[in-house]
């Protein structure tokens, strides 16, 4: 049952990031970048203290013997998060995000060379077949004389900011998940958004803008539902390999799907919805063959024990 409940938190992670990435995007035309991973950081750190206190862990959680560790992974991960934020100024959500759907590949590439977790073949299929998907979902961008031409310099810097800020996540995301072997989820959240509101403070020279009180509301808002999803994020890693987790990520072309097309008016592809179609059908397939394995363990566990002498 593990597994199945970090790919339940990976899932809801999803959902609420991108309902985020959907605030950030309709601020991404004011304010800089640097901006928006200021307020998105500071104003997460609202679940985050509120979500300790509950707990009462407060004090524990910003007590830590990998510091190093900790600057890693949030030099890394704001990294990810100025480029990502950087993309959303010049794609629409749901072509952000399609293009971001490369870190999952990667983190399982990266999870079995680094983290040594073992990945069978079922599953390096199942990836192989999503990565199937992406690639149709992202041929527009693959096509060399529409990249040049046809989507503009602005969608061009627009994918490239993507696809490194997708890199950049798959890094930072290993990095979690061997913080979380030592280190509370709360710590690992909470060192993460310090240093990413420190770094983003340094951009101030570049020029930012005083925001409205409505934006100044969104602000907070992307603020909190980022601190949410990070900590259901954070939380999944405990429970299931990163190799099983990696997938699903794919389940936040559905969200932006919807908010791009109501919130918007970006009508997807029949690229993006075919390959969305591959991705979603990867995800039920390695929920399928985890339960299935699940519970051929538990009744070779049984057996075993029911023998003579066991």
């Amino acid at each position: 049952m593990k597994p199945l409940l970090g790919i339940s938190l990976k899932i809801l992670s999803a959902f609420v990031f991108t309902l985020m990435s959907a605030g950030l995007k309709t601020l991404s035309s004011v304010y800089p970048v640097g901006e928006l991973v200021f307020f998105r950081c500071f104003f997460a750190l609202i679940p985050l203290l509120t979500w300790l206190a509950w707990q009462g862990d407060l004090i524990n959680a910003v007590r830590t013997e990998h510091v190093a560790g900790h600057f890693l992974r949030g030099l890394i991960g704001t990294s990810s998060m100025y480029l990502g934020f950087a993309a959303l100024a010049y794609l629409p959500l749901h072509d952000t995000i399609a293009i971001g759907y490369a870190s999952p590949l990667i983190v399982v590439i990266l999870a079995a060379l680094l983290l040594k977790e073992k990945v069978r073949a079922y599953r390096w299929t199942a990836v192989g077949i999503g990565f199937v998907g992406v690639l149709i979902m992202l041929s527009p961008f693959l096509k060399l004389g529409s990249f040049s031409g046809g989507l503009g310099a602005g969608s061009s810097i627009g994918a490239f900011f993507s696809l490194m800020g997708a890199v950049c996540s798959a890094g930072a995301t290993i990095q979690v998940r061997r913080l979380t072997q030592t280190e509370r989820t709360g710590a690992i959240v909470f060192y993460f958004f310090i240093l990413a509101s420190g770094l983003s403070l340094l951009t101030i020279p570049l020029g930012w803008v005083v925001p409205s009180l409505s934006d100044l509301l969104l602000f907070i808002l992307v603020g909190i539902l980022g601190g949410i999803g990070q900590i259901l994020l954070t939380q999944s890693y405990r429970f299931a390999d990163t190799s099983i987790l990696a997938p699903f990520e794919y389940t936040t072309m559905i969200w932006a799907l919807l908010l791009g097309w109501f919130v918007f008016g970006d009508l997807p592809t029949a690229a993006v919805m075919s390959g969305a179609a591959i991705v979603a059908g990867t995800g039920l397939f390695i929920v399928w063959r985890e339960r299935k394995l699940g519970l051929e363990r538990a009744k070779a566990l049984e057996t075993a024990a029911q023998r003579p002498g066991g």
